[in-house]
C-alpha cells in the first residue's frame, strides 16, 4: 500500500503543536492562574487544548488507513497526547514510517 506522506506530515506537524500547547498549559497558563491570580490564561488556552487534542485524536484515527499506520501506533499516539512530552516521543516512531524494508 502507498504511504500518504503529506497526510503523515500534517499528522507528525499537530502532534508538536498539541505537545507544545499541553507544555503551555502545564507550565504557563496553569501558574498565571494560581500563582499571579490570572484564570482567563487557563480558560483560552485549555480551550485551544482541547481541540488541538481531538483533531490530533480524529487524525490518528484517520491515519490507520490514510498513512497507513498501525493501529497500535495510533492508540500509541492517542495515549501519548495525554502525557506532556509524549507526542515527542510519538512523533521519533512516526518519523520512522516508511523507512522500514
Amino acid at each position: 500500500m502507498q504511504i500518504d506522506f503529506r497526510f503523515l506530515k500534517a499528522l507528525r506537524t499537530l502532534g508538536v503543536v498539541e505537545g507544545i500547547s499541553t507544555l503551555i498549559l502545564f507550565f504557563v497558563a496553569m501558574p498565571l492562574k494560581y500563582m499571579a491570580g490570572m484564570p482567563m490564561a487557563v480558560t483560552v488556552v485549555g480551550s485551544l487544548h482541547g481541540f488541538l487534542f481531538v483533531a490530533l485524536v480524529l487524525m490518528f484515527a484517520l491515519a490507520v488507513d490514510k498513512v497507513p499506520i498501525s493501529k497500535g501506533l495510533a492508540a500509541a499516539g492517542i495515549i501519548g497526547a495525554v502525557f506532556p512530552g509524549g507526542p515527542f516521543i510519538v512523533d521519533r516512531w512516526l518519523g520512522r514510517v516508511g523507512q522500514e524494508g
